[in-house]
C-alpha cells in the first residue's frame, strides 16, 4: 500500500510560481510511475505531467509545456511539480498518483491506470 500526501498548494497571482510536493509512505517509489493530475470544478480529472520511475521519461500536457516541470527523488520518496508562469486557468485541485510499472521508462497518462492517489491540494491563480 502506498500513501501519498500532496503539499504546496495555495493562492498565487497570475505569472507567479508554486511548487507542489508529493510525499509517499508505505513503500519506496522506485518502480512506481508517478503523475500529477488536476481537476477544476465541473471538469474531468486531467493529466498535467507524468514521470517514469527512473525519471528518464516525462510527459506534459500541452497546456503546461514550458511552464511546469515534474521531477522525483526516489531516495526521499518524493515527486514534485514546479509550476511557473501560472495562469488563472491553472486553478484546480492537484492530485498526485502512483502506479507500479515493469519498466523504468514507462510513463502513464491515463488516470484510470493509476492505483494510488493523494487527497489533493488546491491551487488558485488570481488574475
Amino acid at each position: 500500500q502506498v500513501r501519498l500526501v500532496e503539499s504546496g498548494g495555495g493562492l498565487v497571482q497570475a505569472g507567479g510560481s508554486l511548487r507542489l510536493s508529493c510525499a509517499a509512505s508505505g513503500r519506496t517509489l522506485s518502480m512506481y510511475a508517478m503523475g500529477w493530475f488536476r481537476q477544476a470544478p465541473g471538469k474531468e480529472r486531467a493529466i498535467v505531467a507524468a514521470i517514469s520511475w527512473s525519471g528518464v521519461s516525462t510527459y506534459y500536457a500541452d497546456s503546461v509545456k514550458g511552464r511546469f516541470t515534474i521531477s522525483r527523488d526516489n531516495a526521499k520518496n518524493t515527486v514534485s511539480l514546479q509550476m511557473n508562469s501560472l495562469k488563472p486557468e491553472d486553478t484546480a485541485v492537484y492530485y498526485c498518483a502512483a502506479t507500479l510499472v515493469s519498466k523504468h521508462t514507462i510513463v502513464i497518462r491515463t488516470p484510470q491506470s493509476y492505483d494510488y492517489w493523494g487527497q489533493g491540494t488546491q491551487v488558485t491563480v488570481s488574475s
